[in-house]
């Protein structure tokens, strides 16, 4: 490759990753049509013919979204379908009062990041938020804890898992575009998580004794008293009817678990005999949708036939656009492999002292700091680097898809919705308080992750 056809595919990237960001930032266009004006610009700029030939930009493109969605698509529909059953049932409740069960009094904040933790994994933490605030400040009331350290607890530990867990669609789209194996990014996501929430929960106790806020008793509002070092009362007990603890988790634990036997048995090449047929419902696409299935019948099994069927539209309803913009940003990604783009800027990286593994974090962090959504960010730094890390052999494909979730964990502000969700539901108004509220803790959680990529990288 020379120089001159070098430059022409930089200034092809360069050009269509301002334009992208300046689409999604200043105008009306969403970013999913965004990502392929992007993608077009790049591989045109970048030298690639428009419609001719065996390689072109409308051919990548379109081969780009449709190798994507082939091997995560079905996986993100059944998923966010058993996730709003999980919501309406009362399976996350369940899981809360669980894990405040095992935890014990005077560990309410434990028990409510182990929730979040495993809440998430299927279910988007916006609405995990949502469905377990009110016991957030039940606890509150009852443990005179703050319900700043309960609240935000509970927000890091399901923010932990939805950066970095598959079948959550981010992470989920992550690894399909980085053709890494979805147990394996399910394996290193849970392990990655752990420090991440504990950092988040050791925050969180700090902020409390700094923020002291309880709910009134009447739970309509807020006050402020003197702090309290120790709460006396009992821990909440459930009030209405709920799913049992063994069926609440089923739907989550069962696809983990065959994924995970998936994955095992795959790499020791045991593919015959009776372990083909784990493998077989080990696989994603089959796994997950065990898990709607188990949901379907063990969770709402007095719901009629129309409700359901309802629910889990309204779950798909919201998992479009996700489905779009990952598509779209494989066509981004493919645009790169078969221009060359991919290649000739991983010879350049090769030749600097910049570990390569930081490239998709420190993209998602830049992408997620300019417009705000975790996911867009993981799936656009995934759709850039992964094209230029194929090129770099002792490069993890899988440190650096974890890289590119969790580096878009950096900093939540005023363009994020969940900033404005955990905020809000825990009554914090002052801009300086929601700052220390919520921008905080995942800007910790980001540092975090960065030390664990780095450590990762060295090991793998």
């Amino acid at each position: 490759m020379d120089a001159v056809s070098g430059t022409q595919m930089i200034i092809g990237l360069v050009i269509g990753v301002a334009v992208l960001v300046y689409l999604v930032l200043r105008t009306k266009i969403h970013a999913f049509p965004a990502l392929i004006i992007a993608a077009a610009l790049t591989g045109l700029i970048g030298g690639m013919p428009p419609s001719v030939g065996n390689v072109n930009v409308v051919k990548s493109i379109t081969t780009g979204f449709g190798n994507t969605l082939a091997s995560i698509g079905i996986v993100i529909g059944f998923g966010v379908m058993m996730g709003r059953l999980l919501e309406v049932s009362g399976a996350a409740e369940r899981m809360a009062y669980t894990f405040l069960k095992y935890f014990g009094r005077g560990k309410e904040e434990w028990a409510m990041a182990s929730t979040g933790y495993i809440v998430s994994i299927p279910i988007f933490c916006d609405s995990g938020f949502v469905i377990l605030s009110p016991l957030a400040k039940a606890l509150s009331l009852a443990s005179r804890k703050s319900i700043l350290t309960i609240g935000v607890a509970l927000a890091v530990g399901l923010v932990a898992t939805h950066h970095a867990v598959p079948p959550t669609p981010g992470p989920l789209a992550v690894a399909g575009i980085f053709k890494v194996d979805v147990g394996h990014m399910i394996l290193l996501g849970l392990v990655f998580a752990i420090p991440v929430t504990i950092a988040g929960v050791l925050y969180a106790q700090w902020l409390g004794r700094k923020i002291y806020q309880l709910p009134t008793a009447d739970g309509t509002g807020w006050e402020r008293p003197e702090y309290q070092a120790k709460g006396e009362a009992d821990i909440v007990a459930e009030n209405k009817e709920l799913p049992s603890a063994f069926m609440s988790f089923a739907p989550v634990v069962v696809p983990v678990v065959l994924i995970i036997f998936n994955t095992v048995l795959s790499a020791m090449k045991l593919n015959q005999g009776w372990a083909q047929y784990l493998i077989f419902l080990g696989s994603p696409v089959i796994a997950v949708g065990i898990g709607l299935i188990i949901a379907i019948y063990g969770l709402v099994p007095k719901l009629t036939q129309k409700d359901v069927i309802k629910r889990m539209e309204e779950g798909v309803t919201s998992a479009g656009i996700i489905i779009l913009v990952t598509g779209a940003g494989g066509a981004l990604g493919q645009v790169l492999r078969d221009s060359g783009t991919g290649l000739y800027i991983a010879k350049l990286i090769a030749s600097t002292a910049l570990p390569p593994v930081l490239l998709p974090f420190f993209v998602a962090s830049l992408v997620r700091l300019v417009q705000g959504s975790g996911t867009v960010a993981m799936i656009t730094s995934a759709s850039i680097t992964a094209p230029i890390l194929a090129g770099m052999p002792h490069v993890n494909p899988l440190v650096a898809a974890q890289a590119a979730a969790l580096g878009a964990m950096i900093y939540s502000y005023f363009n994020d919705s969940y900033f404005w969700v955990v905020n809000r539901l825990l009554g914090i108004e002052d801009v300086k308080e929601q700052t220390l509220t919520w921008s905080v803790p995942t800007t910790i959680g980001w540092a975090v992750s960065l030390v664990l990529v780095l450590v990762a990288d060295l090991i793998f």
